[in-house]
């Protein structure tokens, strides 16, 4: 018996400290995989179907491997699920193999003693709600060990007051803060460096990556062997850190950061003061330009429009002012100093953005409701990520329920340039031809139907009637949710939840509370949600969720495919969109004993010939077109 075999055995190790718990074939195979591919030092892409436990599946063998290992996540909350729950079961799982663990996140969700400090003794007035806030940070801040910004629960992290109790890479004094022996991020930097395994996310790992070359990004241990779970999100992320991005936000938290400065250090020159003024006003009239409507547009919508592209040169002048006046106070503090070189980077990307022609870049903007992005993005990653991987001799293990269409990954493994890794997959445990019906219904109208939201409400409501609330809608677009909140509110005998009148985690809790909840959602809902039991009984989905074609950086990357003799529909388009849609169909079965309808009702699924590429792509349910067959399924879960 090997050492996977004895902790995953029916009476192994695990079985010792998880009550009920049951081997799992493909566990013990996936574990044994990534075993092998450390021990050979061969990077490995590892499909695991929901249910498989491919968290354990990971983490033993490493651990086991007793070498420097990174793991790193999607998300926070995954991290903290995983360092909370997950590490302490195996840790007393395996007491022969002691191991130092470590939680890492980015530097803004650790408390800055000194800017929480600098936000107390300020000249600026704050709200009530705000003024409470700090006070209640500090009461923490005076307690806390780690400086984690999750401990506080009585202020939201979203909450835009944690900008005045936390740094960031732009605002950080670094070794010249006067708190530099209390600065929580190098406590948990230096543990980080100190442990056997370090637990991250995609944003802080791309973040390092994207840094090394300029010497600075030491921030994660040099690790034997580098883990990526939710590995299929990796590009996407990856992408946007090694571009170039100006928020209006960066520009208004640097004129906010160098007003502070001038009122405590430099109150003798005016001229500072009138251009933290003036930069504020530019921002303003930037964002006015671009109209009232949220939107992600092509660069040359700013070219074509002389109205954005004057405020543009408005905003780069000030920033350039502010610049000028804020080297001639640098001598003054470190915060000024600070705040200086801040400017000047911003103005050196601003400057890179409005002058930039290579073609191996895609120029975008984004506007939000008080503020907008300005980006430049590289067209492709594939050779920057393979380089950085071969320059660290680290064996990595990419891991995910959804990798591979119709069981092949050359989609995931060509955005990384993963041509040498090996690839395995294994099915979910989980018996899908007995636990989920999938339901297509005759008639449905084109996706391209400007009633169509209207009349697949009409399809819709007797499969919610059958499952009794209970269901998931997700919707591919903003305005389709909100038409079909807007019918459904009249029509609905069911509570009626929707995104964005809550926060994620308030809708889930009621979804689960309330037992028969009907929640519409988009983009954030289609993945990392976990309802198990009998409060998600059916996963509706409006249409395939092919991107928007109207999308800047996704006509980019088409053009430029179609360029190099590429069929960007079918090497980018669709696989793109059956990763996604298999994420989505991934909500409906999270557990042995769950069972559930999933309804699509996008007719192209049997009436375009890629469609065929999406049905292989799902697990092996039974298929029915008749909505009498969706009310037994939920008749015969009433009989048991």
């Amino acid at each position: 018996m090997t050492v996977i075999d004895a902790v995953f055995a029916e009476e192994g190790l695990l079985a010792q400290v998880i009550t009920g718990y049951q081997p799992r074939q493909a566990q013990i195979e996936m574990a044994q995989s990534i075993a092998s591919a450390i021990d050979s030092q061969q990077n490995l892409i590892a499909e695991a179907g929901t249910g498989t436990g491919k968290t354990f599946a990971y983490l033993i063998p490493a651990i086991l491997s007793r070498k420097k290992v990174i793991v790193s996540t999607g998300t926070k909350n995954l991290q903290d699920q995983l360092f909370n729950k997950d590490l302490p079961l195996i840790r007393s799982a395996l007491p022969k193999t002691p191991f130092r663990a470590s939680l890492l996140k980015g530097r803004a969700n650790y408390l800055c003693s000194y800017r929480l400090d600098q936000a107390l003794n300020t000249a600026f007035g704050y709200s009530q709600e705000d003024a409470k806030a700090l006070s209640l940070i500090h009461d923490w801040g005076r307690k806390t060990r780690y400086g984690d910004i999750s401990e506080v629960a009585d202020v939201n992290e979203g909450d835009p007051v944690w900008y005045h109790a936390t740094s960031t890479a732009d605002n950080c004094l670094g070794q010249n803060c006067p708190k530099v022996g209390d600065c929580f991020l190098i406590k948990a930097r230096k543990q980080a460096q100190e442990a056997d395994l370090v637990v991250v996310n995609h944003h802080l790992l791309c973040a390092d990556w994207s840094i090394r070359d300029t010497g600075f990004g030491e921030l994660l241990p040099e690790a034997e062997v580098v883990i990526i779970d939710e590995a299929h999100q990796l590009a996407e992320t990856a992408s946007g850190f090694l571009g170039v991005t100006v928020t209006g936000k960066q520009l208004q938290d640097l004129a906010e950061d160098s007003m502070a400065e001038y009122l405590t250090d430099a109150k003798d020159m005016p001229e500072l003061r009138s251009a933290c003024e003036d930069l504020q006003h530019e921002i303003k009239d930037l964002r006015l330009a671009f109209g009232l409507e949220l939107r992600r547009g092509d660069w040359q919508d700013i070219i074509d429009n002389p109205k954005i592209q004057g405020a543009l040169e408005n905003l780069q002048k000030q920033l350039a002012r502010l610049t000028d006046q804020l080297e001639r106070a640098s001598i003054r503090s470190k915060g000024l100093e600070s705040c200086f070189d801040r400017a000047e980077a911003l103005d050196t990307q601003l400057d890179v953005l409005m002058t930039d022609q290579d073609g191996q870049w895609i120029k975008w903007y984004e506007t939000y409701s008080k503020s907008f992005a300005l980006s430049r993005t590289p067209l492709d990653i594939a050779k920057e990520f393979s380089a950085f991987m071969r320059r660290y001799s680290a064996t990595w293990i990419f891991t995910s329920a959804t990798l591979s269409v119709a069981n092949n990954f050359q989609h995931f493994s060509a955005s990384l340039g993963l041509y040498d890794a090996r690839t395995a997959s294994w099915d979910s445990p989980f018996d899908y031809p007995k636990q989920a019906l999938f339901y297509h219904p005759r008639g449905l109208p084109a996706p391209n139907d400007p009633d169509f939201t209207d009349k697949i409400v009409d399809y819709v409501l007797p499969v919610l009637k059958a499952s009794r609330g209970r269901a998931f809608f997700l919707f591919t677009s903003h305005r389709a949710l909100q038409r079909a909140a807007h019918i459904l509110e009249r029509k609905l005998d069911y509570p009626l939840l929707v995104q964005g009148t809550r926060s994620k985690g308030q809708l889930l809790d009621e979804f689960k509370s309330l037992g028969h909840a009907v929640l519409l959602a988009t983009a954030s809902f289609w993945e990392g949600v976990d309802v198990r039991g009998e409060a998600l009984s059916c996963v509706i989905i409006d249409k395939l969720p092919f991107a928007s074609p109207g999308d800047p950086v996704l006509k980019a990357r088409m053009a430029a495919m179609e360029k190099r003799g590429r069929n960007p529909f079918f090497e980018h388009q669709l696989p793109s969109a059956i990763i996604m849609l298999r994420q989505g169909v991934g909500r409906l079965i999270r557990d042995v004993d769950d069972r559930g309808v999933l309804m699509v009702c996008d007719p192209r699924l049997l009436k375009r010939s890629y469609g065929q590429l999406f049905l292989d792509s799902l697990p092996a349910m039974r298929r029915s077109r008749e909505l009498r067959d969706v009310e037994l399924f939920f008749q015969e879960e009433t009989k048991t």
